[in-house]
């Protein structure tokens, strides 16, 4: 057996196991032993209820004091018991388990584990695990990895076939060059994928994913300054010079742009009316008028004679932005249109041809853009919106549709500037600071779970003024490694609060793309008052009449991210509200989000969370602005970004030939 092999070579893992397994980019033994855990828990001694604190992860030793009772409401099955010891009681909760009423009787003594959250003035732990205190004895001190699941297959699971592939782990390839690992005292790559799967305490864990979160700035930056080399000698092809429609544009739009968009309009167009290629990113804050820019960028070239693209991340993305294009430029001849996954395939052949006789100016879409059968006449400039979410390759592969042509790369991830400089090295960058004028700021609270229900009333009056609410919960649905609220429960609990109505619905990630675009177009239309969803919502999503973004779970979210959330309100000229419902009484968790509560300006967030992140906080809901990586994270991780930044600048010095890492690409997050 070899590291190459497929994972159904291992003991235990048949063909439906490896099917499962290729849902989640596992289809080799090698991938198997790079598919790192997301997160850990910990099994200590077990404490008083009245030491328990709400918002944090604890054991309590506990004998059953009520009988298990079970209620169905909708479509959830409710189990239910009370638990006590010498101090207090808590409520205990699990969903859709009714074999519980088996397992605990009163009297019994369990060890539970889970986090504490209060309801309706009870201490309550939902969906804990329960063990006797003898096998509780035998989880104390260890650190059980957690792993990305897809349903069906168990984290039980995965843990047994990768313990199987440990044998191979001698095989595994480090492409870090022996001088990097010495210079910079690494530890073996062998010991650090072990340790990270199968830590020994905490501490040894971290020091196994700081080797492999090296490996990853180490081979995206490798790529980058790659990148960087070829593109940044290539010559101008599409030079542009005639600017009187693009004049008439800006003088015609509604409002007047900022003092950042104009700076970021004129850098625009001298890069491209140079002798050098652009590359440029332009990073402004949520709402700062990124997508004016764009626009302008893309008359530019179209009204030069040639052709542009437009990737988003996301169809509901890619939808919004080709209407707001298609009306822009409706008066000015632009021949717009729109290419996604779910584009019927007779169309997409009429799409293809088009495009390749130049019938089409302007074509937008996911990454759907990229495929061997899309082929431009004449690709001058491409833009790529939220780039973070886009690998390299991607990026690279959109690039290479046409003869070196202008790229443009738009982020509202609000990045501190010494770490754009190294994760973006292959672009020159813009930055919009300043918001357009009619926009009023958001005002934000951080609350405790004993607002929500003056939350509820206050979103029923916004309702009642015709406006509309989005709700985030971390999850799709109830987990066994995880507490927190859940898009589908939540759902079906507010079905009991609002009357009928209130018109409430659900978006989330796993479900279809036509699904989303269904929503998301309801919701635009006003079809539907309260939105509950995951950070699928995250990007770009446009309503002005949304005017409540309530945030579950708040402290499970990094700064950056609760800040991308809140920017999909405040879109519009009504008064707009952020309530960050925090479930933790931990001290720093409520001070991280203080700093949301004091103020709306990105950039002083991303800095702040800079300061205050510690080397423990990669625990818990994946931090907005990691998306290139399995492990990395540029805030949590700005050090090791930083070292390996230099590690590059080493290898330059000492003319290391890059291209002998072979296809790096591979190795990076996509």
């Amino acid at each position: 057996m070899k590291i190459t092999d497929s994972v159904d070579s291992l003991k235990g893992v048949g063909p439906k196991t490896a099917a499962l397994f290729a849902k989640l980019k596992v289809n080799t033994i090698d991938e198997l032993l790079r598919f790192y855990p997301r997160n850990y828990l910990s099994y200590d001694e077990p404490c008083d209820i009245a030491d328990a604190r709400a918002g944090e992860r604890v054991a309590i030793e506990g004998t059953v004091q009520t009988y298990v009772d079970i209620k169905k409401i909708r479509k959830l099955t409710l189990v239910t018991c009370v638990v006590k010891d010498g101090t207090g009681t808590v409520k205990m909760v699990w969903y859709n388990s009714p074999f519980l009423k088996q397992v605990f009787h009163v009297g019994q003594s369990f060890v539970f584990v889970g986090n504490l959250s209060i309801r309706n003035n009870q201490l309550t732990m939902e969906h804990p695990e329960y063990y006797t205190m003898e096998q509780y004895r035998k989880m104390k001190s260890t650190l059980q990895p957690v792993y990305p699941l897809t349903e069906g297959l168990s984290n039980k699971t995965v843990t047994k076939a990768i313990q199987a592939a440990l044998p191979l782990l001698s095989e595994i390839n480090d492409v870090v060059p022996e001088a990097v690992v010495e210079r910079y005292s690494l530890m073996p790559l062998t010991e650090a994928v072990q340790g990270v799967h199968f830590p020994d305490d905490f501490d040894s864990m971290l020091r196994c994913r700081n080797r492999l979160v090296f490996d990853e700035f180490f081979l995206f930056l490798a790529r980058m300054r790659m990148i960087r080399e070829h593109t940044v000698k290539a010559e101008n092809r599409y030079v542009m010079s005639d600017f009187s429609e693009v004049d008439r544009f800006i003088e015609e739009l509604p409002f007047e742009l900022t003092e950042g968009q104009k700076n970021a309009v004129a850098e625009i167009r001298q890069d491209i009316s140079g002798t050098i290629v652009m590359n440029r990113l332009v990073q402004g804050d949520v709402g700062s008028g990124k997508t004016a820019v764009a626009e302008i960028a893309i008359l530019t070239a179209v009204k030069n004679g040639y052709q542009a693209a437009f990737m988003a991340p996301t169809e509901v993305l890619a939808v919004q932005h080709y209407e707001s294009l298609t009306k822009d430029f409706e008066k000015y001849g632009v021949r717009v249109k729109l290419l996604v996954g779910s584009t019927k395939l007779s169309e997409k052949r009429r799409i293809y041809e088009a495009l390749s006789n130049g019938e089409i100016d302007v074509l937008v879409g996911t990454h759907a853009l990229i495929q061997d059968k899309v082929n431009y006449k004449n690709l001058a400039l491409v833009i790529t919106d939220e780039q973070h979410r886009f690998g390299v390759r991607q990026r690279a592969k959109l690039s290479e549709k046409g003869e070196e042509p202008h790229v443009l790369v738009m982020s509202a991830t609000p990045i501190p500037r010494t770490l754009a400089i190294i994760m973006y090295g292959d672009l020159d960058i813009s930055v919009i600071k300043d918001m357009p004028d009619n926009r009023k700021p958001i005002k934000n609270c951080v609350v405790g779970p004993k607002y929500r229900p003056t939350a509820y009333r206050f979103m029923y009056d916004q309702i009642k003024e015709g406006h509309q609410i989005y709700i985030i919960c971390p999850m799709v649905e109830a987990s066994e490694n995880m507490e927190a609220e859940n898009v589908t429960e939540y759902q079906e609990r507010l079905k009991e609060v609002f009357p009928d109505t209130v018109h409430i619905a659900y978006l989330h990630g796993k479900m279809s793309p036509d699904e989303k675009n269904v929503i998301m177009e309801s919701f635009a239309r006003g079809d539907i008052d309260i939105l509950v969803s995951t950070t699928v919502i995250e990007v770009g999503i446009n309503n002005p009449n949304a005017t409540v973004m309530m945030i579950e779970n708040a402290e499970k979210f990094g700064l950056a991210q609760l800040h991308q959330l809140r920017g999909r309100v405040g879109r519009g000229n009504a008064q707009s509200y952020c309530i960050m419902l925090c479930s933790s009484e931990n001290k720093e968790a409520l001070e991280r989000l203080d700093i949301l509560n004091k103020s709306n300006d990105g950039f002083f967030i991303a800095n702040e969370d800079l300061k205050l992140r510690g080397p423990g906080d990669f625990f818990g809901v994946r931090q907005s602005g990691d998306m290139l990586f399995h492990l990395g994270d540029i805030y949590n991780n700005a050090d090791i970004l930083k070292q390996a930044n230099e590690a590059i600048s080493y290898l330059e010095q000492e003319n290391y030939p890059f291209e002998s890492l072979g296809n790096i690409e591979e190795n990076i997050y996509l």
